[in-house]
């Protein structure tokens, strides 16, 4: 488990994926999984809508933001 502290001063523990199953609680992984299905219905609503997403290419290791004509903008 590694721990990050924030300009604030709060500190943030962050668990791999490695140390979920022994650190995580069964109301953490719902709660997880209803973030995640949260993050997709927001995407895909804004796809239906014709907004634009932001994204990452792992490939290229960059943001970007993809348009409604699948046009991307990659970050500078």
């Amino acid at each position: 488990m590694t721990t990050v502290s924030t300009k604030s001063g709060k500190v943030i523990k962050v668990v791999s994926r490695e140390e979920e199953k022994n650190t995580l609680t069964v109301s953490d992984n719902e709660m997880d999984a209803r973030a995640v299905e949260a993050v997709k219905a927001a995407i895909y609503k804004a796809k239906i809508c014709k907004k634009p997403v932001a994204g990452y290419d792992k490939e290229k290791k960059a943001a970007y933001v993809e348009y409604a004509n699948g046009e991307r903008k990659y970050a500078e």
